[in-house]
């Protein structure tokens, strides 16, 4: 017999399951001033939707495909030359490795949040995206 469906939602240890536990580790980055064409390419390459934006090793932005394509759709952006600064959202949601899975849902839920970084000791460790969270719900419902 399998594991009662909230049996899942806890950790190694019997403690809530915390996002560490969840995330995709090391995710792949871009820097600030690195061209949208740059930042298209690394996601197609990654196959992922969400960038960390860096300024040398600190965390500065997120930029999504969603918010590449709205800023492309204006005339005057030419993806070769506009740096993923004008693209990315400043300050995005951020949480430690040892935050609570369902806090970090909730939050996201709540705030229509695409992902939420792992970051520790100002350093960017992890990604935590819906994927990552119905990658979860499908072991629960297994």
């Amino acid at each position: 017999m399998g594991r009662p469906a909230g049996a899942f939602l806890h950790g190694v240890h019997g403690g809530p399951m915390k996002v560490a536990d969840l995330m995709t580790a090391d995710p792949c980055c871009i820097q600030l001033d690195e061209p949208l064409r740059e930042a298209h390419k690394l996601m197609r390459m990654r196959n992922v939707r969400h960038l960390p934006v860096l300024k040398g090793d600190q965390v500065v932005g997120l930029v999504s495909e969603r918010d590449l394509y709205l800023l492309e759709t204006l005339k005057s952006v030419d993806p070769a030359k506009e740096p993923v600064s004008e693209a990315m959202t400043e300050s995005p949601f951020a949480v430690v490795p040892g935050a609570r899975v369902r806090a970090v849902v909730q939050e996201m839920l709540a705030n229509k949040y695409g992902s939420a970084l792992v970051v520790e000791r100002g350093r960017v460790i992890g990604i935590f995206t819906r994927s990552d969270a119905l990658r979860a719900l499908l072991k629960v419902l297994s």
